[in-house]
């Protein structure tokens, strides 16, 4: 039990997934950063100081925080925004190096061997 334990996490699939976890957890911080010290005080500054979190509703003992799932769904749409923006950028970067044009083949050994040949007989005209 213990050998099939070790091949299996020492898979290349599982080492991978596990790479991508740490590295996913790693980028959520940086765009979560993004999104909430960056992009939402601009636009709290555009929308006049809205803050939605704190909207609320007493329904007997019970609070209904339903401004928290409002900011909650904005933060959503904002972080999908920047994500979609930075993979379609990363898109076109890669894109414009695979586009890049080939530089045009060579001439064959048997276009040479033409071209001599076309060369000699132009001498023996």
């Amino acid at each position: 039990m213990i050998k099939e334990f070790k091949e299996f996490i020492l898979r290349g699939n599982v080492m991978d997934l596990a790479v991508a976890v740490i590295i996913g957890g790693a980028f959520t911080a940086i765009v979560n950063s993004l999104v909430n010290d960056i992009i939402m005080p601009v636009i709290g500054v555009l929308l006049g100081g809205v803050d939605f979190s704190s909207l609320a509703v007493q329904v007997g003992d019970a609070t209904i925080t339903y401004g928290n799932f409002i900011q909650a769904i904005i933060n959503f749409l904002l972080i999908a925004l920047v994500l979609f923006l930075l993979i379609r950028t990363m898109n076109n970067l890669s894109r414009k190096k695979e586009d890049a044009p080939a530089p045009p083949p060579g001439p064959t050994a048997e276009e040479k061997l033409l071209a001599e040949i076309r060369d000699l007989l132009r001498e023996r005209r």
